[in-house]
């Protein structure tokens, strides 16, 4: 009982002490090159960052959309080389040299991506938070060959949630690009 006495009145002493004039410690940083919607960026950045941070935070491309943040809902697909990733939980850092797409570098000047011009077209969207990874998902099935049918539409798009439930525009959108290209 004496113990804890005395390590209490030790405690206000140490809180006490003056801050040190250092301030908080810093993160460290390492360089990462990038292609961004067909921009070459030098980057400076935490190796701790996913390249949804990185694309948000550091390039204010806040197309992608941070949803549960855990790879679960699809809103943070993007292309990197090509191919479909959950920005969420992928490091940056990891792929030093790739090329990322985003929702914000598919439309050339006014001219909307097919699968964007679909989306419209066939009412793709209501709130609108899902879509740009719903049409980032969309453009990787049809490029990977899986967009033959409603039913294998439903299936490699199993991986973005839709929380309004415009699946089946989402659906008709992406056969209808599909059949386009």
């Amino acid at each position: 009982m004496a113990g804890g006495a005395a390590s209490l009145a030790a405690a206000p002493a140490a809180i006490a002490q003056p801050a040190s004039s250092e301030g908080p410690p810093t993160a460290p940083t390492t360089r990462v090159r990038l292609v961004v919607n067909g921009s070459a960026r030098d980057l400076k950045i935490d190796p701790r960052q996913s390249i949804l941070d990185v694309l948000r935070e550091t390039l204010d491309l806040t197309g992608t959309k941070k949803g549960c943040n855990q790879g679960a809902c699809g809103a943070c697909t993007v292309l990197v080389n090509g191919r479909r990733v959950t920005s969420c939980l992928t490091l940056a850092v990891m792929h030093d040299g790739a090329e990322i797409t985003t929702i914000e570098g598919l439309a050339r000047g006014d001219e909307l991506h097919p699968l964007q011009a679909a989306f419209i077209e066939h009412d793709g969207f209501q709130c609108g938070f899902c879509t740009p990874g719903q049409i980032m998902s969309g453009v990787a099935c049809i490029a990977e060959g899986h967009a033959t049918s409603p039913e294998q539409i439903q299936f490699w798009m199993s991986g973005n949630i839709c929380r309004c439930a415009a699946y089946p525009g989402i659906v008709a959108a992406v056969a209808d690009a599909a059949g386009r290209t």
